[in-house]
């Protein structure tokens, strides 16, 4: 019993990320506002993680996720509130119970290439400042982190596709904390990619474009 508390001391930062990243997916999946308020607080204690774990961009990326929370709230508000004057104009109220929907935004071309190009280009030079910082893993630290701003972005703006890229992300993630031995990070990031994959079907099944 000693043991396992002193592991719970010594570790407690990991732990709490995974509980709070856990809490995190269940209100995205159910596109609940107060997802963006776990964010603020997890993201917080899981940048200081990677910080004592020398992967800075991953550090730099949930720093990105505070402020970029901040942007969500407002956004999915704004959202949900054109989604109840739709269910009301139409009989989308009648087919799907509202507190169920998902307010969805039409993924087109041009942020598909326009994220496109932000990747290939960023994702290079990205790793050559990383190798210059002396990061754990410089390659898959960039790649996860502009994977993970532009995920980001299109869940703000409540793209469907947006679980597809964090599908990805988050297995390179789980492949990275395994690599730096951060195993409960690496059970955390495992469980995301399931939730993605169901957050996928879940969406699209409730989804209802705004």
């Amino acid at each position: 019993m000693e043991q396992v508390l002193r592991y719970f001391l010594q570790n407690w930062d990991d732990i709490f990320a995974l509980v709070a990243g856990i809490l995190y997916l269940i209100f995205e999946v159910r596109q609940k506002n107060f997802m963006w308020f776990i964010c603020i607080v997890s993201s917080s204690v899981t940048a200081y993680v990677f910080y004592t774990e020398r992967l800075y961009a991953s550090m730099t990326l949930n720093l990105y996720y505070v402020v970029t929370a901040f942007w969500g709230i407002w956004a999915w508000a704004k959202d949900a509130r054109k989604l109840s004057a739709k269910s009301v104009e139409t009989d989308t109220a009648h087919s799907l119970p509202e507190k169920t929907a998902i307010h969805l935004r039409k993924l087109t071309m041009r942020p598909v290439l326009i994220s496109l190009i932000c990747f290939l280009c960023l994702t290079p030079l990205l790793k050559e400042i990383l190798v210059i910082l002396g990061d754990g893993n410089s390659i898959l630290d960039a790649i996860v982190f502009v994977l993970s701003v532009i995920a980001t972005i299109w869940l703000v703006k409540s793209y469907l596709q947006q679980w597809l890229l964090w599908i990805l992300a988050d297995c390179i993630s789980t492949i990275m904390c395994l690599q730096q031995g951060m195993n409960l990070l690496a059970i955390l990031y495992a469980f995301f990619t399931l939730v993605a994959v169901y957050g996928y079907f879940h969406w699209k099944k409730h989804g209802v474009y705004v």
